[in-house]
Formats: structure tokens, sequence, C-alpha cells
């Protein structure tokens, strides 16, 4: 797969500097500029002003020129237009509005963190204490996983992100959603049918489950409002979740033991429908995780500044 890495994302809310007081007690790492840094991914987020929440932009590593080549092709063929400098090409899903942003990088191998040991029936993997109690310090999220994204025409942005720049499809939700990816992770992007374009959450890839749960314990001490939905494990992707809220409204979520798609041809996509388009086990979804208590102002911001 050419394309090989979601390399960062852009977000843009109306309170700045308490969204981005969020993501530093959320994990990541200050930086220049608004951005912040994971473990193993360097500078995966940034956080930049806008009247109302949004995705504003995905960077996107690809191998080479060639693959550059191929996706200009592509939004030509498409009707699509598109920048293209010797090292990236930028182009702009019209439905939903955020800028797709493709650059030539090398590959980046991510460290192999040690399997954590769990005990089983018969099995003995550990003794003396679960290594999870054990730990004391701070959760940091190792890379971005992924992002969610409302769109207004499903079928158009589905078709931005894989005819037009190269995602592949993992699975879908019934008339409802695509996951895509652009790396081997099951998914990379989440393309959701919404009345608006808006941002539904990010996603953060830490060690294990027991650093999901440290995670979210400590972002939730003095701040219960924050949670929204977790313990639990999906089915699309697979991968154990927890989310919580930025001041801003979008969810964010500690997530671990994703799938991994390292030969399409091993892989077929399924549709998802009733609670597989959303999880495998946990509590059920809270209503606002389908439908966010913003939705109806973002409409009428959305409205608003199309007048």
């Amino acid at each position: 797969m050419s394309l090989h890495r979601l390399a960062s994302v852009i977000i843009g809310v109306p309170n700045v500097n308490e969204t981005r007081s969020y993501y530093e007690e959320f994990g990541l790492t200050p930086d220049s500029d608004g951005w912040f840094r994971t473990t193993d991914g360097g500078r995966q987020l940034q956080v930049t002003g806008a009247p109302t929440r949004r995705l504003i932009e995905l960077g996107v590593d690809v191998d080479d020129e060639e693959d550059l080549d191929r996706v200009a092709h592509n939004l030509h063929r498409l009707d699509i237009e598109f920048e293209r400098t010797a090292h990236a090409l930028t182009s702009v899903d019209l439905t939903t509005g955020v800028t797709a942003t493709l650059q030539v990088a090398p590959r980046r191998t991510q460290p192999t963190v040690p399997a954590t040991a769990y005990n089983g029936p018969g099995r003995i993997d550990r003794t003396g204490r679960a290594p999870g109690i054990l730990r004391t310090d701070r959760v940091h999220p190792r890379k971005l996983g992924h992002a969610v994204v409302g769109t207004t025409n499903l079928a158009a942005s589905t078709r931005f992100f894989v005819d037009g720049l190269g995602f592949r499809a993992s699975d879908f939700i019934k008339g409802k959603g695509a996951f895509l990816r652009c790396s081997n992770d099951h998914h990379n992007l989440l393309v959701l049918e919404s009345p608006v374009t808006y941002l539904h959450h990010t996603s953060w890839q830490v060690d294990d489950i027991d650093d999901i749960g440290r995670g979210a314990q400590r972002m939730l001490e003095d701040h219960p409002e924050r949670h929204v939905w977790g313990l639990g494990r999906h089915h699309a992707g697979s991968n154990f979740f927890w989310y919580l809220k930025d001041p801003a409204g979008n969810f964010s979520e500690y997530f671990s033991d994703m799938d991994c798609i390292v030969d399409d041809q091993l892989w077929t996509p399924e549709i998802l429908e009733g609670a597989k388009g959303l999880f495998n086990w946990g509590p059920p979804p809270p209503p606002s995780f389908i439908n966010p208590d913003d939705l109806a102002g973002l409409m009428a911001g959305t409205h608003s500044m199309t007048q």
C-alpha cells in the first residue's frame, strides 16, 4: 500500500486554549504553534481556532513521487481540484471541507512494546502482582490512530478518499459509514452520514487495556463530566476503547489492540448492521455518542455561515 501512515490531524475549535490544555492532560506533549506530539508518531495534532468544532486537515504519508502522480491522475479523472508540488499534494473533500495533504515521507517503524503478561485458566504467564496495577507513570499515547468526521454526502466523501486519494475500505456500517485506511491499521478514517459536517472524535493508541483504564481514570478524577462511553470493545477494528469529551465537544478515544490488515487478499470487508456497527461488548453507547448534544447548534452555526 503506497499510502502508509495517518501522519497528523488539524482540528479547529472555538475555545483554543481550553482545548489545548485538555490534550496536554490527555497525555500528548505540547510543541510549537499549537502542535502536540505522541511518543512514537511525532507531531500529530494541531489545535487551532475555528467558529465551530471541525476537522480541518488530514496529513497522510506516501512512499514516493510516483504515488503522488497516481493520486493526481485519480483526482483529475474525478474532476477534483488539487495542488501539487514536488513532494506533496493537497486536495479538499468538498462535502466536508476537510483538506487532505499527502506528503512523501519515509516509513516509520514503531518501537515494539513487549506484550503485557496476563494469566489465564491453566496458564501462568506472570507471577506476583499484575504489571498494570504497578504502573505509576502518566499514560502517553503512542500514536494517532484515526479520526471520525460527519459528512452530508457519504458516497461523495467515500469516493474522494477511496477513488481519489487511494484509501482502502475495511468495513462498512450499512447506509451510515465507511471505515477507511491509509496504513495497516483497520481504519484511519471513518466517514459517517450526518446532517452536518463536524469532527466526531480522534483516537489515540496506548499500550494495552490497563493504560486505557488508567488514562481514563486520571482524566475523570476531577472531571466526571468528561466521560462519554467505555470501557468496551468495538466489532469493526476489534479494539478496546474508552471515550472522553474535550472542552469543545469533540470525543477523544484511548484505544489498544486494533486489527491490522497486512494482506488485502486475506481481508473481506463486512457490511455491519445494528450494534455491530458500534460495539461488540461493553455498556450501550449513550444517545449523545450517536447524536452529539451540540448537533443542533452545529447545524445552526453552519447555516449562519452560509448566509
